[in-house]
């Protein structure tokens, strides 16, 4: 077994605090990774405080891992010790299902395997995240990182970055499309930095005035203050589709109306209670209300390059993991520009 260091949660009401934990051993198509950074998502927080029902404890979150390869299973092709490596929020999957044979590893049919929180293929027991000091993984779900990207700010690319790409490719975003993101948090500022370079033309809708000129800093070519009625009411049936980043419970109707016959309203944000969903506004412009969840390998790859090849990466404040119960209660305010990256390298002084 490979002993690991990392912060975890004890339980769903206590703070996350040091551990030592087993990994398996690196197999002969593994590598093990040294973790440098790890994004800090939403659904960590979900999951460290078992929101979703379903945690394990200890509970040690981190799907936005970015390292190097430290070793290498004799049968590794893909990939030889130093190389600057990601992993997002998958490490397998059943491999021969029609989702995994179309690279839709997500929507596995038998059930892919989280980084955190799934089952461990070859020890038992639950899967570790990425707040730790190493992973092992098969190197089918094990991203290479472009020459030159930042380190800090390209981990949340695996996450928050694959998760607006993915849609935005699907509903095909590009030149002569009009796309919407609602929210400007972690996800949302991917969003509208995606679908600029990918030639959209870009709206944001928030809330919240003091976002407006960060928004059209990030590439949204128009900002929409949504509670703004006479605002909304211009761009009636103009959008061919938008994406939801919100994870809160909100009115989704007057975002319907403003959406093309046979458009989407795309949801990649997971509230905690079920969103009321009005029937007419979908019935009279046969609109779809329809969601995505992260992307495939290969396509997470490309998202990669793409960031790469357009010098995208996510706005991160970078932390130690020391930080990390007052990061938590700091991204339930908002208060974060965009997303938090923690220094993996602090775990050897806590």
């Amino acid at each position: 077994m490979l002993v690991c260091t990392g912060f975890a949660a004890p339980s769903a009401t206590e703070p996350l605090g040091k551990i030592s934990f087993n990994r398996r051993d690196v197999g002969a198509k593994d590598v093990q990774i040294e973790i440098l950074f790890c994004g800090v998502c939403h659904s960590d927080l979900h999951f460290a405080r078992n929101e979703w029902n379903f945690t394990e404890y200890p509970a040690c979150p981190g799907h936005e891992i970015v390292g190097k390869v430290v070793k290498a299973g004799a049968e590794v092709t893909k990939f030889k010790v130093g190389d600057k490596v990601g992993v997002g929020c998958l490490v397998d999957s059943c491999r021969v299902c029609p989702a995994c044979v179309e690279g839709l590893e997500q929507y596995c049919i038998k059930g892919q395997v989280g980084t955190y929180g799934g089952t461990e293929p070859v020890i038992g027991g639950p899967t570790f995240g990425g707040y730790s000091d190493s992973i092992v993984v098969d190197q089918d779900f094990v991203l290479r990182v472009p020459e030159g990207m930042d380190l800090a700010a390209a981990a949340p690319l695996l996450c928050a970055g694959i998760t607006l790409y993915s849609p935005l490719r699907h509903w095909g975003a590009g030149p002569g499309k009009k796309i919407g993101i609602i929210g400007l948090g972690g996800l949302g500022h991917m969003g509208v930095k995606l679908a600029h370079a990918m030639g959209a033309t870009t709206v944001l809708f928030t809330t919240s005035p003091s976002k407006v000129e960060d928004g059209k800093r990030l590439g949204a070519d128009l900002v929409v203050i949504s509670s703004d009625t006479a605002e909304m009411e211009k761009h009636t049936e103009s959008f061919d589709f938008i994406i939801n980043t919100v994870s809160a419970a909100m009115d989704i109707s007057v975002f319907l109306e403003l959406i093309k016959r046979d458009g989407a309203l795309v949801q990649v944000g997971a509230p905690e209670h079920p969103l009321p969903v009005p029937v007419f506004p979908l019935l009279m412009k046969r609109r779809s209300l329809t969601g995505s969840a992260i992307g495939g390998i290969a396509e997470t790859q490309e998202m990669l390059d793409f960031c790469a090849a357009h010098r995208l990466t996510a706005d991160v404040e970078v932390i130690p993991i020391q930080k990390i119960n007052e990061a938590y209660e700091r991204m339930l305010k908002s208060d974060v520009k965009y997303r938090f990256s923690i220094d993996m390298a602090s775990l050897k002084a806590a």
